[in-house]
């Protein structure tokens, strides 16, 4: 199932893992390892926040993807469930039918 992987660094933790060059160093290796579909990267709330749609096909999975983060940066992560335009396209009929 596509996620949604939204990560939120702390401030603290972000501003010393890039002081010491880690944070570039972790992106780029965590980049490769999960091989998201996509990967955007914004600051909200005043935090540094990264959105990464990944493949994750089991929940068990769910470490896999997110326990680096939390380790690396005691970051918050959440997992969002996200289709793309043709899943929801395939999608609304069926919600259409159970509206009946």
């Amino acid at each position: 199932m596509r996620m949604m992987l939204k990560v939120t660094v702390p401030t603290v933790e972000g501003n010393k893992a890039l002081k010491d060059g880690s944070m570039g160093k972790f992106i780029e290796h965590s980049l490769s390892e999960l091989k998201p579909e996509a990967a955007y990267f914004t600051a909200e709330k005043g935090q540094r926040t990264a959105y990464l749609f990944v493949d994750v096909k089991d929940s068990s999975e769910m470490p896999y993807f997110g326990e680096r983060f939390f380790l690396a940066f005691n970051a918050a992560v959440d997992f969002v469930p996200v289709m793309n335009a043709e899943e929801l396209k395939r999608g609304l009929p069926k919600a259409l039918a159970g509206i009946g």
